[in-house]
């Protein structure tokens, strides 16, 4: 059914304030909408997000990511000392001595190395040279010379100092240079290879790396998982599977004459030199201790100050105003800032990063704990004072069992929190697993650590959210009304 023009002016008439009020709110969304919208353009521009994306590093990240969860075995010949090692991680606690122990796809002679690198990838290098054999049978020869680092009979040269240029060894520049990509066009080099006066460096696939400069030829090969995680590279247990372990465990035959077999097998990896897992777990429960005592401090300060805020419980308006302030200026102050100020007063220590939790959390748990008590329902406590309850009993009786759920479930859930927060204030100086954290990243090149690291903060979040889920059901849901 239509409605003609003559109904649509008589509604107008009669109806026209309405209608302008209905046709403002359907406005009123598309308004909101386009205010949003503009934020987020300035926004874009505010923090000049072009500039940012524009130097994010994909490479790196992927280099990175790879790291936290792979090995590598580096293959270093030194120019200068002429000499060959085979390492994991590059580290040289973890040389690998021998021939025997030499990995079966790395082939030594006559001080030259040949490493099959796998998917018909091959490098053989020795002092001054590496030949790289692509799968499609190319053949990359790499020199070092007095001229520099040298690639299939090509050199490169600085131009204008800001950028390489390459030409055939002892042709005129005047001749003619190639760039880069039109190098790799002509198959001198690698497409996606790095060439320089000072270097050669290419990665074929995510599992390999290749590296010639002045001073090393270095060959690096990946593989997925964490080396030596159980028992360190000098443990006589390396290498061993799980069932060769637990043989050991339960043998009577002992290792150590001053330990029981399952005590020396549980050292062994308990004191890893490499992952240090005593280290590890210490700074894990000193994150964990910190978060403890700064929520429970606050949890325990913030409560009887809540009932002194509340108006209900305390008639003195000044004295409920300066408490509320307190409250707005202990949670104004973020943790951080309160972790800087403590640490530069108290010096390193978990005890600084559990008072600045303890100091932002009374303020913000006083102010719901007050809030809380403020909404009880006064029939329950008049109903307690009618039985002849002191004061004590009355709140005891009458306004614990209805703040309970909200005390119980906010004190937890701050707990939760305080994990990650104990994490980064630990970070600052505090300690614990944010400390460990920060170290592990500074090296650059540890982080399979940092993943370990991150996995275990993971798990305690993961079971402490479990746990205070349980407890609050316990003690705030049907269970604790049934008991």
């Amino acid at each position: 059914m239509s409605i003609s023009t003559a109904d649509t002016t008589r509604l107008s008439a009669a109806f026209g304030d309405v209608l302008k009020v209905s046709r403002r709110a359907s406005l009123l969304p598309l308004g909101m909408l386009a205010v949003a919208l503009l934020y987020l353009v300035y926004t874009w521009f505010a923090f000049d997000m072009g500039k940012v994306f524009g130097a994010a590093e994909a490479e790196r990240s992927v280099i990175l990511s790879r790291d936290s969860f792979h090995y590598k075995y580096q293959l270093e010949h030194s120019q200068r000392r002429d000499n060959f090692s085979i390492t994991v991680e590059g580290n040289r606690e973890t040389e690998i001595a021998g021939t025997e122990n030499v990995p079966a796809w790395v082939t030594r002679q006559n001080n030259e190395t040949r490493v099959d690198l796998g998917d018909g990838h091959v490098a053989h290098f020795g002092n001054g040279f590496m030949d790289y054999t692509a799968p499609d049978g190319s053949v990359y020869q790499v020199r070092t010379t007095d001229e520099g680092v040298t690639v299939n009979g090509y050199r490169s040269i600085l131009v204008d100092d800001r950028y390489y240029r390459f030409l055939p060894i002892g042709a005129d520049p005047a001749a003619g240079l190639l760039n880069l990509e039109e190098l790799a066009e002509l198959g001198i080099i690698p497409q996606g290879a790095s060439f320089a006066t000072t270097k050669f460096e290419y990665a074929p696939d995510f599992y390999k790396r290749l590296r010639v400069t002045r001073s090393q030829v270095l060959v690096e090969r990946y593989f997925f998982g964490w080396e030596f995680f159980w028992f360190g590279p000098k443990s006589p247990l390396a290498g061993m599977g799980l069932g060769e372990v637990w043989e050991v465990a339960t043998s009577d035959q002992r290792i150590d004459p001053e330990l029981a077999n399952y005590e020396y097998v549980f050292l062994q990896f308990w004191r890893n030199p490499d992952w240090q897992h005593n280290e590890m777990f210490i700074a894990l429960l000193e994150t964990l201790l910190m978060a403890l005592l700064g929520t429970f401090v606050a949890a325990g300060v913030g409560l009887p100050l809540g009932f002194l805020a509340a108006a209900n419980f305390n008639p003195f308006f000044a004295g409920r105003m300066a408490l509320r302030r307190l409250f707005d200026f202990l949670r104004g102050i973020d943790q951080i800032i309160w972790s800087l100020i403590f640490i530069r007063a108290f010096g390193l220590g978990p005890l600084t990063g559990s008072m600045a939790i303890a100091f932002t959390d009374t303020g913000t748990l006083g102010k719901l704990f007050s809030e809380a008590i403020e909404n009880i329902d006064n029939k329950q406590v008049e109903g307690v004072r009618s039985t002849g309850a002191a004061a004590i009993q009355r709140y005891r009786f009458g306004v614990i069992p209805q703040i309970l759920p909200v005390f119980v479930s906010q004190t937890l859930y701050y707990l939760e929190s305080n994990i990650r927060s104990a994490t980064v204030i630990g970070a600052l100086g505090a300690g614990g697993i944010g400390l460990k954290l920060v170290q592990a990243m500074q090296t650059h090149k540890d982080w399979e650590n940092v993943m370990y690291l991150i996995i275990m903060t993971l798990i305690v979040v993961i079971a402490m959210d479990m746990g205070s889920g349980w407890l609050r059901r316990k003690l705030t849901g049907p269970e604790a009304a049934k008991a």
